[in-house]
């Protein structure tokens, strides 16, 4: 019996380093080029190297980092014009089915959503990116969710997973990540009020953020 739960553990120990270490990617807290090492990663966690190197593996196998020969893993790079061609297909994806969702969201998600919109503000502003970041993902795939489209939102879920957004520690030291962050609430009080347009257009320069404010650059 002590077997299987040994196994439950491992899996758990190692999705949750997974979660943490891609978040710190993700936000640029592990700038591209910074060199990992299993045993730091391991005591930093409180953990053995077990889950921290199958974390590293899967990682690696997602593009996140690239392994080091007796060294570790580099944290590996995304072009500006890989983040732009992301952003383009996220926003034809996504921007879209606002106008079909517009006066279509149900008390029930309305109030879910705006609870996760509160939660990714206070994340922001706290700098807690590990939960900013998953609060997000939350957001964005349940109102897809409600499309009704379960390959829409496997895809997106997947590009998601692509983005780095290398500028959101330093945009977190002033307004922009907040002003971002608002910007979840006043997409559902878009769609409540059956303003097809303005949720679409919103969601779209929402989105725009990715090659923008997000990654370290001006927006124009």
């Amino acid at each position: 019996m002590s077997a299987p739960m040994q196994v439950v553990e491992s899996v758990s120990l190692r999705e949750q380093v997974e979660r943490a270490l891609s978040s710190r990617i993700v936000s640029g807290e592990f700038h591209p080029g910074t060199v990992l090492t299993v045993p730091t990663l391991a005591t930093e966690f409180g953990v053995s190297a077990t889950p921290v190197r199958e974390a590293m593996l899967n990682l690696a196998r997602r593009g996140f980092l690239s392994p080091i020969r007796n060294r570790g893993f580099r944290v590996t790079e995304v072009s500006d014009d890989e983040l732009r061609q992301l952003g383009e297909v996220r926003t034809l994806l996504e921007a879209p089915p606002m106008r079909a969702l517009a006066g279509r969201i149900p008390d029930a998600l309305a109030e879910r959503l705006l609870a996760l919109a509160d939660a990714i503000v206070v994340a922001g502003r706290e700098r807690r990116f590990q939960d900013y970041l998953e609060a997000d993902t939350e957001f964005h795939l349940a109102l897809l969710a409600q499309t009704g489209n379960a390959f829409l939102v496997d895809v997106v879920r997947d590009l998601r997973q692509q983005t780095r957004l290398i500028g959101l520690v330093h945009v977190s030291d002033h307004d922009g990540l907040t002003e971002s962050a608002l910007e979840h609430a006043e997409l559902v009080r878009l769609l409540v009020a059956g303003d097809g347009d303005g949720a679409e257009a919103l969601m779209r320069r929402h989105i725009g953020h990715v090659s923008g404010v997000w990654s370290g650059h001006d927006e124009t």
